[in-house]
Order: structure tokens, then sequence, then C-alpha cells
């Protein structure tokens, strides 16, 4: 996903975008959003990989996996400002620009331009997100395999196995089955 889609900025709101972004750095393995911190900044993969997480009964579940161009933010705990139950951890060392939502939210409502790609990027991390919902609900192992591998094939070539089995949701066992058929048709 691109930032904010197609949304067309003028040369004035590029610059000011630009004046309120921050580059942010993080190691393999940090930390960059913890369970119960909110969510205030979205947040734009240069280079990098990023994995979502939560815990449910003591169990570790991958819930997005994203790498370059991409945007992460903990969507509930960005619009309400309350705590999180998502985690953010950098899977490879990783260059994110992050916005924050205070800064980005005022320029929306002085510029139109800007409202316009800001809404932009809610609407296409909600039609990815009902697209991995209606995926898990209707489709089988296989199919679920084969359409993360069409639309992301940088996550199977990048992420441990064990992530991209809890993101599809199913066991490492059947993801190796599955990755086995396609391999041999």
């Amino acid at each position: 996903m691109t930032i904010g889609g197609d949304a067309i900025l003028s040369r004035d709101s590029l610059h000011a975008l630009a004046a309120i972004l921050v580059c942010r750095k993080y190691k393999k393995g940090e930390r960059i959003l913890k369970e119960g911190e909110v969510c205030t900044c979205l947040r734009y993969i240069e280079k990098g990989m990023l994995r979502q997480f939560y815990f449910k009964y003591e169990k570790d579940l991958t819930e997005h996996l994203a790498y370059e161009g991409g945007v992460v933010v903990c969507l509930e705990s960005y619009l309400k400002q309350e705590p999180t139950r998502l985690m953010i951890e950098a899977l490879e060392p990783t260059v994110l620009w992050e916005i924050d939502k205070v800064e980005v939210e005022a320029m929306a409502m002085s510029r139109a331009d800007v409202g316009v790609w800001y809404r932009k990027i809610f609407e296409a991390s909600l039609i990815e997100s009902q697209i991995k919902a209606d995926t898990l609900r209707f489709e089988p192992a296989h199919e679920r395999y084969n359409r993360l591998k069409q639309l992301h094939p940088e996550i199977l070539k990048r992420a441990p196995l064990i992530y991209i089995a809890s993101l599809l949701q199913m066991t490492p066992e059947t993801l190796s089955r599955v990755r086995s058929a396609a391999l041999n048709s």
C-alpha cells in the first residue's frame, strides 16, 4: 500500500507534511509499540519489516506483517487514543517515517488535499482489513496461502514461517503441507 494511495498533494502540502515527519530506526527484535501504550502516530516503512501481534491465552498471535511501502497503525488505539493490546516489533533492521496524529489532523483540517490524503490512508487500511477478514472466514488454507503469495510475496520470502502460519491462522505443520503442495503443483 502506498501512503495515501492516489491522493494528489500540492507542493506546499508535501513540504508541510515533510516538516512533521520523524525518521526513526529500529533494530531487529526491537519493540516499537508495547501492549498498554497508545498509538499516537502512523508509521510508514521505508526499509525493513514489521509485525503486529498480540497475546491470547498466553499464545503469541500475528495480526499483520508489513514491509517497505506499508503503513502500520494500531487503528483502534490510534482513533480512540486508548491503550492498545496490539504490539509492533521489527523483524528486520527497520527505518520508519512517523507522523504524529495531532499534527497531521490539524493539517488535514486546514488543507483539503491533506484531508483527502489522510482519509485515503484509512480507506486503504480498512479495505485491506476487510479482505483479510473475508479470506480467513471463507477460504481454505491453500487459498489463503495462495492469496498471500499473490498479494505479498515479500512476506513469504522474508518473514519467519511461524509468523506466516499465525497470520494465516494455521499451524506450522499445515503451512508446511500447503507450501509443499503449492510447490508440487
